[in-house]
């Protein structure tokens, strides 16, 4: 079918699962639903940002770049503060720019961005972006390829909200989990298993590294499992949030930052990748939806 312009939204459809998708507002998920229930958090009806919605891309990086300051092979780049009035760059730039539609069916769409390179990120790249739904699952995939003449630093995850509804549980299986300071910047990394308890109580906003890449959060009406490539988590909620976030991540927070997190520790264990010109980095996220109870 013709593709749609870039200012349409994409309606994807499997049995009683749909979602519908902005790729003019960062390629994000303006709804996902099983029937009349809604997995992901409700958007306004006059969405104005991808943080708003019920989740969003990150691409070419997850959390925060500390100060709004990119260190990379000897190198400092002032990037764009864009979360005021912090002082950071928060979740790269994918959910602040308008993607292309490739392509798009009834139940799957490929979207787009090409990206020059700017003062909020000064390597280019392609980034796509692929969505899939099934009768019970929602398929993402990101593919990040490096454009720019040398190797450029490169990450990618999701923001997924999920509704948190009564009696809901979370269960996340990790090794380690890095503390956040004041400013929202991690500090240190310490062993922990993850999180197994109600979601009424939970108060978190901290990345998880080892994560064996299983997430669930089940309640009497839906039990929902996330599953991903990547092995870093980032779970957000406190007991006043009517949303958990669980966000599949490929690196902990503030790898790229100014002074770097995690100075002398492998780079596989925080997950800092460079691309070399014309490298790709892949990663995929699935979220299962099953109806509970009667």
């Amino acid at each position: 079918m013709p593709s749609p312009s870039p200012a349409s939204s994409l309606q994807l459809q499997s049995g009683a699962l749909a979602c519908v998708v902005e790729p003019a507002l960062g390629a994000c998920l303006r709804s996902l639903t099983l029937g009349t229930l809604p997995v992901l958090r409700p958007s306004p009806a006059d969405l104005p940002t991808a943080r708003q919605a019920g989740s969003y891309p990150l691409v070419p990086c997850s959390n925060r770049v500390a100060n709004a300051r990119l260190a990379w092979n000897g190198r400092t780049w002032p990037l764009t503060p864009n979360n005021p009035p912090e002082p950071h760059a928060i979740h790269g730039i994918g959910w602040q720019r308008a993607w292309t539609v490739v392509r798009h069916d009834g139940a799957s769409a490929l979207l787009a961005l090409d990206h020059p390179g700017d003062a909020s990120w000064p390597f280019a790249f392609r980034c796509e972006q692929a969505l899939r739904i099934e009768p019970q699952a929602l398929v993402l995939e990101l593919a990040l390829t490096n454009r720019a003449p040398e190797p450029a630093p490169a990450g990618l995850g999701w923001h997924p909200f999920f509704v948190k509804r009564p009696g809901a549980r979370l269960q996340v299986a990790t090794t380690a989990r890095w503390q956040m300071g004041e400013d929202k910047l991690p500090t240190v990394r310490t062993p922990d298993r993850g999180i197994d308890q109600p979601c009424d109580t939970l108060d978190v906003d901290h990345c998880f590294d080892g994560w064996d890449g299983q997430a669930e959060l089940v309640d009497d009406a839906l039990a929902v499992r996330v599953t991903s490539s990547l092995r870093h988590v980032v779970v957000f909620t406190n007991p006043s949030r009517a949303a958990v976030a669980i966000e599949p991540v490929s690196h902990a927070n503030n790898v790229f930052g100014e002074p770097a997190l995690g100075e002398g520790l492998p780079p596989g264990l925080l997950g800092r990748t460079a691309l070399a010109p014309g490298e790709t980095l892949r990663a995929w996220m699935r979220i299962e939806v099953h109806a509970r109870g009667a």
